[in-house]
């Protein structure tokens, strides 16, 4: 036997057929992580929003995604591929838009990822402290980081099931609440769908509950990213992006219509403002007794890293994308011989993703007020700057693909959305100050730091095109 024979074959290829329907949605609404975007941010947007408006703001928010998700699946019928937002760009605008697009997105989902393991190092030391593990922050998020990583390595379908597992648990205790506050007959002002009235919906304050309300929708490309892994991606991918808005939208509006219920539309506001971090807590105890803010507290640490598993994901594929295409190093695409997953992009994604922590813990900087909520604003930016982008994509694929779609699907709505995604960014360019908790250049600058990344990309790629145009023709390719 030659040496070359007894070697293993290292593939090129992620694990075709490795999830269904159910794991996908687990991983978008795993990314959107209910128990936090409700119990961590929905305060938030009572207390400096439009108060009792919220869940109608929720509403508008879902039916924004839901509007950019017509031309977005009719799209994923005709790209494939790891690359998601890459590819879609690519092929739609154009191959320096394409790689601009996924710096984009590489810059917006370490932010994401690495606000979360701060978030999730001030849960875990503060639930930990009592049980007499007194460690900083910093410890539990790199614990955190090395289980997610070992994670990452395996079959995406091990992955999925343990974010199922989370996501079930998360919605369980939010919607024994919701339900709770129902048979117990709601609040001091009965029951009511005010909510959702438009002159509610759209009181003053609606930009800013906007700004915690779209944030609490990232995560929405996983649906695309894992359709070089998904069964039957024609069908799968559409269904599971539907899935998983509708469900979002749905059990967001719901749980925090309840909580309305239960201090009341005219109170809700200042009890908000007047305790953010007991805002749920307070009602859970009044519910459902002591028990459930210890079982919440557990959960939402569950939710955080649930989170963190679908982001470092969601960023092994782009790595793997951009290795594959020779964007990057050609080892970040090779597939594990045993599981087909990414594990090169995840050695990467977890190096990146510790350097960046390491250099806050170096700096001396707030988990909560600078880690969290600085890398939320970058990440909310990033994000709808890069769905914008997708948006015009659609209108220029299908101007220049033939197919049976319909004006609505390939121009109307991608367009609608690109309006509402470009509203929405520039209400959180407006108040990023109230979004990242701070007054800070650094922060001012973010919006700056982002087109900068995605002009660096346009540039790299016209590079690419001077000297390596075999290359730069392959750039944004489906791979089938």
């Amino acid at each position: 036997m030659t040496l070359e024979a007894s070697m293993p074959v290292i593939p090129d290829r992620l694990a075709k057929n490795s999830v269904g329907l159910a794991h996908i949605v687990f991983f978008v609404v795993a990314a959107a992580a209910p128990l936090t975007a409700v119990v961590g941010a929905s305060p938030a947007a009572f207390a400096f929003g439009n108060g009792a408006g919220v869940p109608g703001a929720f509403v508008l928010a879902g039916l924004l995604y839901l509007v950019f998700s017509v031309g977005f699946t009719a799209m994923s019928r005709h790209v494939g591929g790891a690359g998601a937002f890459y590819t879609y760009i690519s092929q739609g605008v154009g191959k320096p838009a394409g790689v601009g697009g996924a710096l984009m997105a590489l810059v917006t989902y370490t932010a994401v990822q690495v606000a979360v393991y701060g978030l999730f190092g001030v849960f875990m030391a503060g639930a930990m402290a009592g049980l007499g593990a007194d460690l900083p922050w910093w410890a539990w998020s790199f614990a955190a980081l090395v289980v997610v990583h070992v994670c990452g390595q395996r079959n995406i379908a091990f992955s999925g099931a343990i974010l199922g597992v989370c996501m079930v648990a998360e919605i369980v205790i939010l919607l024994l609440l919701d339900l709770g506050i129902l048979f117990t007959g709601g609040g001091p002002e009965g029951f009511t769908m005010t909510s959702f009235a438009p002159a509610t919906v759209f009181a003053p304050g609606l930009g800013v509950a906007l700004v915690f309300v779209v944030g609490s929708f990232i995560g929405f490309e996983a649906t695309a990213i894992f359709g070089e892994e998904a069964e039957n991606p024609e069908k799968t991918i559409p269904r599971a992006t539907y899935v998983a808005v509708l469900l979002i939208t749905l059990f967001y509006a719901f749980s925090t219509w309840a909580i309305v219920q239960f201090y009341g539309p005219t109170k809700v506001q200042a009890v908000a403002g007047a305790g953010l971090e007991t805002f749920y807590f307070a009602a859970s105890d009044a519910i459902l007794g002591a028990w459930s803010s210890q079982v919440m507290n557990v959960l939402l640490i569950t939710s955080l890293f649930a989170c963190m598993l679908s982001f470092h994901n969601t960023l092994n594929r782009y790595f793997y994308a951009l290795g594959r295409e020779g964007l990057a190093h050609k080892a970040l695409g090779k597939a594990h011989a045993k599981h087909g997953s990414p594990h090169v992009a995840g050695w990467l994604q977890s190096a990146t993703a510790a350097l960046i922590l390491a250099l806050f813990v170096l700096g001396g900087a707030d988990p909560y007020a600078v880690v969290f909520s600085w890398m939320s604003a970058l990440a909310v930016i990033g994000i709808l700057a890069v769905q914008a982008l997708v948006c015009v994509a659609i209108v220029m694929f299908f101007r220049k693909t033939p197919s049976r779609h319909s004006v609505w699907t390939t121009t109307v709505a991608p367009i609608a959305a690109l309006v509402g995604l470009l509203g929405a960014l520039g209400l959180v360019i407006a108040n990023l100050s109230l979004l990242s908790g701070s007054e800070s250049l650094i922060v001012k600058a973010f919006p700056y730091v982002i087109v900068l990344v995605g002009l660096a990309g346009a540039g790299f790629a016209l590079r690419i095109k001077s000297s390596r145009p075999d290359l730069y023709a392959t750039l944004g390719k489906a791979f089938e």
